[in-house]
């Protein structure tokens, strides 16, 4: 593509988080190689109340920012509570996951660099 990319974000599809560990989690990938994005992917997740993202780390940076509700960030041995506006930087290789233990939904943003292993098919090709 070689014109910017405007959309509303519920125009892109909301699919289910099909990895080991997750549960009650949705995800739409706002922008990706797939819309022409070279360098970052921005996604946004949903997760339900009683729901979170797999225990995990990868080689890379990601940033969060919440849209709206209340969880918890884990890293390390380590817990936060992140709330709308609430934003963090989660290092390289960073064992963590995000939680929704009360709110109706923990709705956030996550921007990851792009790479050959953390981007699937669907997302890879314009």
């Amino acid at each position: 593509m070689d014109d910017m990319v405007v959309l509303h974000y519920s125009r892109i599809p909301e699919k289910k988080v099909e990895i080991d560990g997750a549960k009650d989690t949705s995800i739409r990938w706002l922008i990706s190689p797939r819309t022409g994005a070279k360098n970052f992917a921005m996604r946004y997740f949903i997760i339900k109340k009683g729901g979170h993202t797999p225990l995990h780390k990868h080689d890379y940076e990601h940033e969060v920012f919440v849209v709206k509700g209340e969880g918890y960030l884990t890293h390390g041995s380590k817990m936060d509570k992140m709330c709308q506006g609430s934003f963090a930087l989660v290092k390289p290789n960073e064992l963590h996951q995000l939680k929704n233990e009360s709110s109706e939904t923990l709705e956030f943003i996550c921007l990851i660099p792009i790479q050959n292993d953390n981007i699937p098919p669907s997302e890879a090709q314009p």
